[in-house]
């Protein structure tokens, strides 16, 4: 039996407040079920704020974010990959079989098919290295093949580029490339512009707190419609 759809996700005045203060909202937009939002933005832009509350992980001070099953159904359907990824104390292959043996498959088929990604990834000569002691890069390939494995149906990725090298960013955005292939929806921040030129399918321009722009990649490059997103764009400082 083919499971329904989580998606659209919808966010209805969706805002968040800290100490007194908005960080972020109120938001009100669509994420449809097909493609590849970047979010960009100065930083405290509020980014990763937007990011946390699509996912479920922030508090919201009013308005909603709803799926189109209910929570309960939704939570192992989505998933969130940080800018420095928690690595557990254990090799690399049972930190890629983890999740599989939550889902109720059996140790040995689990890491059976972790080896399959590792080779995938190319980490199978680190399968049995404790993987906290991994590069950076690898640790965050890692993290990105522990979220892929579970075929989540929307991915959200937080600067998950930021400190890597030339060599881990073009693996990890053919990871991503290829699970977006795979029918994985994917709502990415970044600071990297040529980054955001090369994966985006539409922009999500934040500034304040707020949604600016969301705009078709090519045209929001091509002439963004706001001035901040203008400056943005040229390397201007954006207050």
């Amino acid at each position: 039996m083919v499971s329904a759809p989580i998606l659209p996700l919808r966010l209805e005045g969706a805002l968040v407040r800290r100490g007194g203060r908005v960080i972020v909202g109120p938001v009100d937009f669509t994420v449809s079920s097909s493609g590849v939002s970047i979010v960009i933005g100065p930083n405290g832009a509020g980014k990763t704020t937007l990011l946390r509350m699509m996912h479920g992980m922030e508090r919201l001070s009013a308005g909603a974010v709803r799926w189109a099953l209910p929570d309960r159904e939704v939570r192992e359907r989505q998933a969130f990959v940080f800018q420095t990824p928690v690595m557990m104390r254990r090799s690399t292959l049972d930190n890629l079989a983890f999740p599989l043996q939550l889902q109720g498959l059996g140790r040995k088929r689990a890491r059976h098919e972790a080896r399959d990604w590792l080779e995938r990834i190319g980490l199978a000569e680190a399968a049995e290295r404790p993987a906290p002691v991994l590069s950076g890069g690898e640790r965050q390939k890692l993290a990105l093949a522990r979220t892929l494995i579970r075929k989540p149906e929307i991915l959200f990725l937080d600067e998950p580029c930021a400190s890597l090298d030339g060599r881990a960013t073009r693996e990890i955005e053919d990871l991503l490339r290829a699970a977006h292939a795979g029918g994985t929806r994917i709502v990415m921040s970044t600071h990297d512009m040529g980054q955001a030129r090369r994966l985006a399918s539409e922009v999500i321009f934040v500034h304040r707190g707020t949604i600016r722009e969301i705009t078709p990649a090519a045209a929001f490059f091509a002439a963004p419609s706001t001035p901040e997103a203008r400056a943005f764009l040229k390397g201007d400082i954006v207050e």
